[in-house]
């Protein structure tokens, strides 16, 4: 896709090459079948479920303050970035439909969950066919030569090239070859499907940018409530002080809470051992533990619903297609749960928008309670990577205190 846009050129360099990309894809759009990527767009999504698609009833549906704050940030950024290039495509005689932040949205999220890395444009590539990949998570570190060295020695008898395993990613554009070349780590079984690693993300970074979930994200990191003073005690970014999909705290976590624990005269002479990762003692330790424990145990009470709450709205969600009508399905919710439900909260949100028809307003609804969905299912795993924590800590105090 290119422009030739002369006299639009101090507008294009006040846009990032993420906007450029959107409004190059939605002026492509426009052409319609006159464009030579008609075929490609007619099979892309009709909609995504990124964050910058929440609206309130799904951004508070998280009931974390930084899945919240998430979900607030990508909607404004979006609205920010379409308000920034609306001169450009007004300029460039978009249709109507074209210049709504609804097909903003839409473009905004066809290229964030779509797009292909190429060195040199960091808003990447459009790739017919080598989207279709869906995500497999990384779970070995592609630095490791053990990791190396075992795949060498098990597909040794393969006839296949060695080089290929130590690539660092799954696909790349290769300019020898002048094509965007995909590369399997594994054998692969007929009939079985091929999946592609994007990178390494988190639950709500999948959800941010691809609009999805994984069950069991093995880089999953939850993030609990600290004091300001345990944040100035640590030498790692924030980032770093989480919990583990397993409910293990991170390494910078309990670097950070060791220390804390410590007499403050005796911070000095022994911050080595925090910072190294090694207990400094078995009451520090113990100490870490149930405090952890007792933070996670309170942060979980003090949700408007409980992990089982949760798991029975999934399953009810999941059922919804059994009713007859949505209204029959919201109030048998409402008996059930009550809280997210009260006034109709769902039905307003979904046929909130003057002018919709009713065919409209029922595919608006069915997006909705999708992305609501995702809500309820991210926040369900949080709360169960917290539990997992508080048995984690549990355990160790159990078994620290019999030695």
């Amino acid at each position: 896709m290119k422009l030739c846009l002369l006299h639009s050129k101090p507008i294009l360099l006040t846009l990032l090459p993420r906007q450029v990309f959107t409004v190059c894809l939605l002026y492509e759009i426009n052409k319609g079948k006159a464009s030579p990527w008609h075929p490609y767009f007619l099979h892309l999504p009709h909609s995504y479920s990124i964050l910058a698609t929440f609206g309130e009833l799904e951004t508070q549906a998280l009931q974390v303050d930084y899945a919240i704050w998430a979900a607030q940030k990508a909607v404004t950024k979006a609205k920010y970035e379409w308000e920034q290039a609306f001169t450009l495509m007004k300029e460039l005689k978009l249709k109507p439909p074209l210049l709504t932040f609804r097909a903003w949205i839409w473009a905004t999220g066809t290229i964030s969950s779509r797009t292909l890395h190429i060195p040199w444009d960091e808003a990447g590539c459009l790739c017919p066919v080598g989207d279709l990949f869906n995500y497999a998570a990384p779970t070995e570190d592609p630095d490791s030569f053990e990791n190396v060295e075992n795949w060498q020695n098990e597909h040794a008898k393969d006839d296949l090239d060695i080089h290929h395993s130590q690539r660092l990613t799954d696909g790349g554009c290769e300019e020898d070859v002048a094509a965007y070349c995909f590369y399997a780590k594994k054998n692969y079984n007929v009939g079985e499907q091929v999946l592609l690693s994007y990178g390494t993300y988190t639950n709500l970074e999948l959800l941010e940018y691809y609009g999805f979930l994984l069950e069991d994200n093995p880089n999953e990191k939850v993030f609990i409530p600290l004091d300001l003073d345990m944040y100035s005690l640590s030498c790692w970014p924030k980032e770093s002080l989480y919990i583990h999909q397993n409910g293990r705290p991170s390494f910078a976590l309990m670097c950070a809470l060791r220390l804390w624990a410590t007499p403050l005269q005796q911070r000095k002479s022994i911050g080595h051992l925090a910072y190294s990762g090694c207990p400094i003692s078995k009451g520090n330790e113990i100490y870490v533990m149930k405090w952890i424990g007792k933070k996670c145990d309170a942060l979980l009470k003090e949700m408007p619903t409980s992990v089982e709450e949760d798991k029975s709205l999934v399953h009810l969600m999941d059922k919804m297609e059994e009713y007859e009508n949505l209204g029959e399905w919201v109030k048998k919710a409402s008996a059930v749960f009550g809280g997210e439900f009260g006034d109709n909260n769902i039905l307003k949100a979904a046929y909130g928008v003057e002018g919709d028809d009713e065919l409209t307003s029922l595919v608006r609804t069915k997006m909705l309670i999708d992305r609501w969905k995702l809500a309820v299912q991210w926040r369900l795993m949080y709360k169960t990577v917290v539990a997992r924590c508080i048995s984690y800590c549990t355990d160790i105090v159990n078994s620290l205190s019999t030695q």
